[in-house]
């Protein structure tokens, strides 16, 4: 499954000023279009992604004997595998597999993407309880603690509400800062007031400099602003110039297949 690399939804915007009269009917997309040029200005590195993930099993790696040294393949609706782990046997079952820091055998599911928090798990269509009948480890293993396994089939011609399905929602990404919220609240009130034609607007037009009542005021070259990534807008500039200085166009990712990956427990609330 590909998780999606686009903004999925607006940010949370904490505003600073109130917004002008009539705003109710645009803000809705001036708070959108204000989103997605902060999320592209920074990187593209904040905001949180909503899916909901219907698990089909994925068994323990592995090939076929006598390789005893690796996970053990096993097939759906047949009866556990024997495994030798770490010198001692096992009988593998449905979704369980013992790892290097467990003695025994611990039934849990991957989720595609790093998993921020999980909003809701369902099986046979009634929602489980979080930290009670599951928890997530590593930021994407779905461990469960009922002392139940996860189901071993999971019909799909049926909504997740039947018996004999499950589904997992989870939220994948970054959650926006606070000054990003402050940020995309100053940057939206701008974009109602362009988009009310209102006079008070400060987002920087075609005009380079202008002379009223002996006042001269410059403004820089719309072009120019946002080719270095800046809005004109303090806040705005202040959240991107703080989280992406370099002016990078997308989050950077290390990938490290030989280091150790100790176990991290609980890794979501």
């Amino acid at each position: 499954m590909a998780l999606p690399i686009d903004l999925c939804e607006p940010w949370t915007p904490t505003f600073t000023c109130a917004l002008p009269t009539g705003a109710y009917a645009v803000s809705g997309t001036a708070l959108e279009a204000a989103s997605e040029v902060l999320y592209a200005m920074s990187g593209r590195q904040f905001g949180l992604c909503t899916i909901t993930v219907r698990p089909c099993r994925q068994d323990c790696w592995g090939g076929s004997w006598p390789f005893a040294a690796n996970w053990w393949q096993y097939g759906v609706g047949q009866w556990p595998y024997p495994a030798l782990i770490g010198g001692l046997w096992y009988n593998l079952a449905c979704g369980g597999c013992a790892g290097d820091c467990s003695c025994t055998v611990v039934h849990e599911v991957a989720l595609p993407g790093v998993v921020h928090d999980v909003t809701q798990v369902k099986v046979d269509g009634v929602v489980l309880t979080p930290n009670t009948d599951y928890r997530v480890d590593n930021y994407r293993l779905l461990v469960r603690l009922d002392g139940e396994d996860w189901p071993l089939c999971n019909d799909l011609n049926e909504a997740d509400t039947e018996v004999g399905t499950w589904s997992v929602t989870f939220r994948t990404g970054r959650p926006v800062p606070s000054l990003g919220q402050a940020a995309v609240g100053v940057l939206t009130e701008q974009f109602t007031k362009l988009m009310l034609c209102d006079d008070t607007c400060e987002l920087p037009f075609n005009v380079t400099q202008l002379s009223r009542q002996g006042v001269d005021i410059t403004f820089l070259d719309p072009q120019e602003i946002f080719q270095n990534r800046r809005t004109g807008l303090y806040l705005p500039d202040l959240f991107v110039n703080t989280y992406n200085p370099h002016g990078r166009t997308q989050r950077a990712r290390v990938y490290d297949i030989d280091a150790p990956y100790p176990r991290r427990v609980g890794t979501t609330t």
